[in-house]
């Protein structure tokens, strides 16, 4: 009897771990899940926003259209900035995987950097517009081309704030699974922000100038 008793407790010991890393697995897919239909919804918001720029795309009211203010070569540099910073942020996401947090860190810095200059010329191309006269109430054009350019650019500022939110808590914590989940629904975010902007890049700025 007392050779089984200890054997009983390792069993009940073990069943108690598995029981508790399935718990933990299904809060981590339901949280995965969660996040996966938030971009989906997301994904609603910019589609109406592409559609209402398609169709006031030539609602330039006498004003500008997108041959006399776009500055391609501009956009282009703010692009690759965005693109870049979805690159350093799989890097964080593999040190992540190899359970190295200095590397982890040290790449999310690089992508927030990116992104705060890819915001920083966003800005930059806004203030411009509206000191030329160019602003949101100035046709109809414009007032889709702020608001669709706008909604991305604080897309990217609350990811941004994000990252630093979860620097913080990697400082604090380290890699523990609650932050590797947090980290994963980041980088979905991030790479998503990618994609938009490449139909923003496409359909605004590439269609806008050739027309």
């Amino acid at each position: 009897m007392t050779a089984i008793a200890p054997a009983l407790e390792d069993t009940a010991s073990g069943i108690d771990l598995g029981a508790h890393a399935d718990g933990h697995h299904d809060t981590q897919s339901k949280v995965t899940l969660g996040f996966w239909i938030y971009l989906m919804s997301d994904c609603i918001i910019f589609a109406c926003l592409f559609a209402t720029f398609s169709v006031l795309r030539h609602a330039t009211a006498g004003g500008p259209d997108g041959r006399e203010i776009f500055d391609l070569p501009y956009v282009a540099v703010e692009t690759g900035c965005l693109l870049v910073s979805s690159f350093t942020y799989g890097l964080a996401m593999l040190a992540m995987n190899r359970d190295d947090r200095s590397w982890t860190m040290g790449w999310l810095v690089v992508t927030m950097l990116l992104g705060m200059t890819f915001v920083g010329m966003e800005i930059h191309e806004f203030a411009g517009l509206v000191a030329k006269g160019f602003g949101p109430d100035r046709s109809g054009f414009l007032s889709a081309f702020f608001t669709l350019v706008g909604t991305h650019g604080l897309h990217v500022t609350a990811g941004i704030i994000w990252m630093m939110v979860m620097m913080g808590h990697l400082m604090r914590r380290g890699l523990t699974e609650a932050n590797r989940t947090r980290l994963m629904c980041l980088s979905l975010f991030w790479h998503f922000l990618d994609v938009i902007w490449i139909g923003v890049f496409t359909v605004v700025y590439l269609m806008g100038v050739a027309h």
